[in-house]
């Protein structure tokens, strides 16, 4: 049996929009890995609808529910390949092969890390954060630093200055500060270490930054500025633009640059948060049900 639409994702995106396309009823099918970069989130607190927060699983497992009792069939399996035949596509995962008529990626991102004992935990407890727009209000007035190379760890220094006023920048790569950089710095009362961090190192409740002089610098918060990997690779190998940070290209229905092919959430999007990824299914999901219906 062809599926109506197959969605490679089971984050905040992937079963949102299995929740339209089941109430829309179409067949339809969601390959969930089980890595959704949601689940690492211990608390979100700027989820709408939640005013006392609800943790990542937690959130993940209600979508996971809500998108069962619809009917929706969820397989734990990574799809490794697709490809585009005239009138459908043809997905492959270690398991099976399967064929859709129509196809939404939401995939997502995956964060760059430090390399941290025991990282999980680190971020589970709150000493690692990964998104300020996301938590930045539960660092306020902490003793807050950010790692990374120069001219990322010093924008998100910046875009973190308002919620506290111990604030250092850390570097993980030797770079090269011009003035105009140090001024932004110094004006904004941002602390800087030009050498260069050798380990991270985690003792109960207190976490440290250790410098390559040997020197120590305990923290209470500690925001990589690493960057992250798009996984947009199942679409670009088939043809698929992307823009130039990675993310796919998709217009105002999230529709990608290949017929039948759709996108949302982080893969797509520089704003990584729940509530954008939701928005991009509700729209793509609508999107997908005209199409479908159209083709009838």
């Amino acid at each position: 049996m062809t599926l109506e639409c197959a969605i490679v994702g089971g984050g905040p995106a992937g079963l949102t929009a299995a929740i339209y396309l089941a109430r829309y009823r179409r067949r339809i099918v969601v390959f969930d890995k089980g890595d959704s970069r949601l689940a690492l989130i211990p608390r979100s607190h700027n989820c709408p609808g939640y005013p006392h927060g609800i943790p990542g699983k937690e959130l993940l497992g209600r979508l996971r529910e809500q998108a069962e009792h619809y009917g929706v069939t969820i397989v734990p399996e990574e799809v490794t390949s697709i490809e585009r035949t005239p009138d459908r596509f043809e997905l492959r995962t270690s398991e099976r092969d399967v064929a859709s008529r129509l196809v939404l990626l939401a995939t997502g991102i995956v964060d760059v890390q430090p390399q941290l004992e025991h990282l999980r935990t680190a971020i589970r407890e709150g000493h690692v954060r990964l998104c300020p727009v996301c938590d930045g209000y539960e660092a306020i007035g902490k003793s807050v630093a950010v790692l990374g190379p120069a001219h990322k760890a010093i924008e998100k220094a910046l875009f973190l200055r308002p919620y506290t006023d111990e604030l250092t920048v850390f570097l993980s790569e030797p770079s090269d500060i011009d003035d105009s950089q140090r001024h932004a710095l110094d004006e904004a009362g941002i602390g800087l270490h030009d050498e260069v961090v050798a380990d991270l190192a985690i003792d109960g409740d207190e976490i440290a930054v250790v410098l390559a002089d040997g020197s120590e610098h305990s923290i209470e918060v500690l925001y990589p500025a690493l960057g992250s990997n798009v996984r947009s690779n199942l679409a670009v190998a088939l043809g698929a633009r992307c823009l130039d940070s990675g993310y796919l290209e998709v217009d105002a229905h999230q529709r990608t640059s290949i017929p039948g092919l759709y996108a949302a959430g982080d893969v797509v999007n520089e704003l990584n948060q729940i509530c954008v990824a939701m928005g991009h299914a509700a729209i793509a999901a609508t999107d997908i049900y005209n199409c479908l219906r159209k083709r009838t």
